[in-house]
């Protein structure tokens, strides 16, 4: 089909088959679909591709098949493909297409591994099949939620009482946090760039990566002696990954491509800094009694009134500082997208803005930690 390939599907179902609780194999398919298609052009090649991986659509005409774009994100593009059934019932799947180069800043393999957990466990989408550029899931009949939706208090105490239960879930196989570890290979990846185009080239060798080599190394040391619990994190909680059934009232989490054990604080304080949502408005930051509120449901969900004003404040300190290590983390990730990237989006500007916004933060968070650790 034209486009590239980022696993053996093969020997990837097998893996996700193994251990999954779900009782049988997962099908999988050597095709990929090319994701610089248009819809028109790319239709034909997911129905292909669907009767491939499902036997029981194998023999259906082209024409019960109908395929629609979801949502078009930075690393996957979503399809729905709806088929009429012999039955003349009506299945929805979901197809989810990997963006090209996203296997530079995603390990997909610990994606796939921890998915078949975390929808054991009741989040996200089942995984159905997978092929060689992504996987069918389950379709989640919900809507998208806005960053205005997440500050709501309703909507905010929702997502905390999910994100305690989440973090609760328990994923096989390494535990060790996985923030400074990523980092820092962003950091060799983003240090060692260069770019065809001029004006690229001439912002990228602007910038000090000793400076953010030394601003990694002091935020390191600083978090490590806060002592954060270690928890299966999604580190990727914005709105474009939160999902509402107005008419259930049910949230779902969706999309675990940077999924790991890590810090709780990284994975609360990256949630909080997507209040900024697309045009990365950092004064929509949420306020310490939205933060307070936020923490209540999320450490005591049933009883969110009687946390203690000691554990509020100990959650808000450890939040707000590893809020500052999310900017860096996605500053870097934007400095690769910049590079790899086929997407028209300004990935360089991106980079500005988030490291713009960990300098300006970082001298009020960094002392109201350590005047916290010190007891002053």
């Amino acid at each position: 089909m034209g486009a590239a390939h980022i696993w053996n599907a093969t020997e990837v179902a097998g893996e996700a088959s193994g251990g999954s609780g779900g009782g049988g194999a997962i099908p999988s398919s050597p095709l990929a679909v090319d994701t610089s298609l248009s819809l028109p052009e790319m239709s034909p090649r997911v129905v292909e591709l669907c009767k491939d991986l499902f036997a029981e659509w194998s023999k259906l005409d082209d024409s019960r098949f109908a395929v629609e774009t979801v949502s078009g994100g930075i690393t996957n593009l979503l399809l729905k493909v709806s088929v009429k059934e012999e039955s003349g019932n009506v299945e929805s799947v979901t197809v989810r297409l990997y963006g090209p180069n996203t296997e530079d800043v995603i390990d997909r393999e610990r994606e796939l591994h921890a998915i078949k957990y975390l929808s054991a466990a009741g989040f996200g989408a089942k995984l159905l099949a997978v092929f060689g550029n992504g996987m069918v899931q389950s379709f989640i009949n919900a809507r998208t939620l806005t960053p205005e939706d997440m500050r709501k208090p309703k909507l905010a105490a929702e997502i905390a009482k999910q994100l305690h239960k989440f973090h609760q879930v328990e994923i096989p196989g390494c535990k060790e946090p996985q923030l400074w570890n990523d980092i820092f290979k962003f950091f060799e990846k983003a240090s060692d760039l260069k770019f065809d185009d001029n004006e690229k080239q001439r912002k990228y060798e602007a910038i000090s990566f000793k400076e953010i080599h030394d601003e990694l190394l002091e935020l390191k040391e600083l978090t490590c002696l806060l002592n954060a619990p270690v928890v299966f994190a999604h580190n990727d909680l914005l709105c474009g990954n939160l999902m509402l059934n107005d008419e259930e009232g049910k949230l779902h989490f969706i999309d675990f491509e940077y999924g790991s054990y890590n810090y709780r604080g990284y994975d609360i304080g990256n949630h909080f800094n997507e209040y900024a949502g697309y045009e990365c408005d950092y004064s929509l930051y949420p306020s310490k009694d939205e933060q307070y509120h936020f923490f209540g449901h999320y450490l005591m969900p049933e009883k969110p009134q009687e946390v203690s004003d000691k554990d509020l404040e100990a959650l808000y300190i450890e939040t707000n500082t590893y809020m500052l290590a999310a900017h860096l983390f996605w500053a870097l990730w934007g400095l690769i997208q910049a590079k790899m990237s086929p997407i028209d989006f300004d990935y360089m500007e991106y980079f500005f803005l988030r490291y713009n916004e960990f300098k300006r933060q970082k001298l009020s968070s960094i002392s109201l930690a350590r005047s916290y650790l010190t007891g002053s």
